[in-house]
């Protein structure tokens, strides 16, 4: 009698032992009592379940991220491109998060692909490569409308790599270098149009000084002088030929 006693109280211990469940600060713990929710998610720290009566479904609260498959896109400007993205989501509500859909994660991402292609489908391809931070906020906006139901939030949606055809990459790269071409041609112009001015600027002041004009003349021979030439250049004004065209003519 002694010996089934004992023997009865160890397996009661080792029930209680192995009812005994101990979840970290970052998982919670929904109970289904004979198959029926249990209105509050057990943890962190110690609890007990007392199986078969009770199971027991692990649920992480850490941020997660997982990467959505490359997407063939077609932009509104038909151009055919793969993109792909990684969604970063967290359990808000484990209770639903188990009860309410089969699987959060592969559901999150059958819906991230469809709204990534439907969202991009809309864009053209330099909206695209210059606004992707807007475009970020609305595919996770949309995707936090349909995981809200199941408890999930959705944190962030990142376009990750657009891939191009070679054809589209070589034409970008010709904008690009015509871009350039014509920075280049309108810096260029924009430098001989202050030149002019400041000619023309010269040009006033030396038709109204002309004992600036002689000085002028007097700096370029001292320049010419200073590399120890033997050859002296004296111009000749333009003023001078006229006339003694206008000469020979009338003679």
């Amino acid at each position: 009698m002694n010996l089934g006693l004992l023997i009865i109280i160890i397996i009661f211990g080792l029930y209680l032992l192995s009812s005994i469940k101990i979840l970290p600060e970052y998982e919670r713990g929904v109970i289904f009592r004979l198959g029926r929710l249990l209105p509050e998610a057990k943890g962190p720290g110690l609890f007990l379940v007392f199986a078969p009566i009770d199971r027991i479904v692990r649920v992480s609260l850490r941020q997660e991220a997982f990467e959505v498959p490359p997407q063939d896109i077609i932009t509104r400007d038909n151009v055919t491109l793969k993109v792909n993205a990684v969604v970063f989501l967290r359990v808000i509500e484990p209770r639903r998060a188990v009860v309410e859909v089969f699987d959060y994660r592969y559901q999150t991402s059958q819906f991230a692909q469809t709204t990534l292609r439907s969202v991009l489908g809309e864009v053209e391809l330099d909206e695209l490569l210059a606004h992707r931070d807007s475009l970020n906020a609305r595919i996770q906006s949309i995707l936090d409308q349909h995981t809200e139901p199941w408890g999930v939030k959705v944190a962030n949606v990142e376009v990750k790599q657009v891939d191009m055809p070679e054809s589209m990459l070589r034409a970008m790269a010709k904008q690009a270098e015509a871009e350039r071409e014509k920075r280049a041609k309108l810096i260029h112009a924009e430098g001989e149009f202050a030149a002019s001015q400041r000619l023309a600027d010269a040009a006033g002041v030396l038709a109204t000084q002309p004992t600036a004009l002689q000085l002028r003349y007097l700096q370029t021979l001292t320049e010419i002088g200073v590399e120890k030439n033997t050859t002296i250049v004296f111009p000749l004004p333009i003023d001078i030929v006229s006339g003694l065209v206008k000469l020979l003519n009338k003679e």
